[in-house]
């Protein structure tokens, strides 16, 4: 049996041992908060990415942009080349703001014409398009007072008889023919001048400037103008001289001379004033009196013979 001093011994050694143990533990319980503080920072640089709402958003606003760029080109006044047949009104119209050249086009018969010749001929032409704008800036009444003849060469004066791209004006040599015809100054001269990109217009009474293009292609182009070209020839005519008078008429006498009683033939003399008539006259008393002396000679050679035979 253990006696009692190594029973104390041994519980002050279990005592001593115990608090060496406690005393171990405490600070081994720091490191392992130490561990986990580190934790938090490693974590951190991955946060702004584990947000998945956050980069969706970016693109697809950014891919917006492309898309509404390439409409750009649709929203802009061009009207896209025509499948099928070309009408010129229908063209002008889904560009809008010509309704006025569209009534112009249809009332004169041009319309008509340009349909047929677009679709069943080789033929092209370029049209100058005024808006309905520049229709409204002309004086109260102008087109109204024209003749039906008027207004076509109106319309016919914003026609070239080619196609005419953006690039090509600057070759037309002035002054440029049109389908209202006579390019003589003070009749339908049209003059087309470029400086750069721009295409300036001059009819010797309007100056305007080419607009965008409507509508372009192999056969057909069309521009917009924000003015009406005024030809010379209808809205500023040369004063017409007037005509010398014609002679006045005089009545006219016919004289007819009997046929000649030799047999030689009849004389007929027609005149138209004193003069002639007293020549005339002459001519038929002379034939009577020629023929008169004819018949006496050969009565007088037969009176002279019958004498001498007795």
């Amino acid at each position: 049996m253990m006696t009692k001093p190594g029973v104390f011994s041994l519980s002050i050694l279990l005592l001593f041992h115990f608090h060496v143990i406690n005393t171990s533990a405490q600070p081994t319980a720091a490191p392992v908060q130490s561990t986990t503080v580190p934790t938090p920072p490693a974590n951190a640089p991955a946060k702004p990415a584990t947000p998945p709402s956050t980069p969706a958003t970016p693109p697809t606003s950014l891919a917006k942009p492309p898309i509404q760029s390439a409409k750009a080109p649709a929203q802009s006044v061009q009207v896209p080349i025509q499948k099928g047949s070309i009408d010129v009104t229908k063209i002008l119209a889904k560009a809008h703001g010509y309704s006025v050249l569209i009534r112009l086009l249809k009332s004169t018969g041009l319309a008509a014409q340009l349909y047929g010749q677009l679709n069943n001929s080789n033929n092209g032409f370029t049209i100058f398009a005024p808006t309905d704008t520049a229709f409204s800036n002309l004086k109260p009444g102008t087109i109204n007072s024209l003749s039906d003849l008027q207004k076509t060469q109106l319309i016919q004066f914003h026609i070239l008889n080619s196609v005419i791209g953006l690039s090509n004006f600057q070759t037309l040599s002035n002054p440029v023919p049109t389908e209202a015809g006579d390019t003589s100054a003070g009749e339908f001269p049209l003059n087309v001048t470029t400086a750069g990109n721009q295409v300036n217009i001059s009819t010797g009474l309007v100056n305007t400037t080419m607009g965008g293009t409507i509508y372009m292609d192999n056969h057909l182009a069309i521009y917009r103008v924000d003015s009406v070209l005024l030809p010379l020839d209808i809205f500023s005519p040369k004063p017409k001289k007037a005509a010398a008078p014609k002679p006045a008429l005089t009545e006219s006498n016919t004289t007819t001379a009997a046929e000649s009683p030799s047999g030689d033939g009849g004389a007929t003399t027609a005149s138209s004033s004193t003069t002639d008539t007293d020549a005339a006259t002459v001519n038929a008393s002379g034939a009577v009196s020629l023929s008169t002396n004819k018949l006496l000679m050969p009565i007088g050679v037969v009176v002279v013979a019958f004498f001498v035979a007795k």
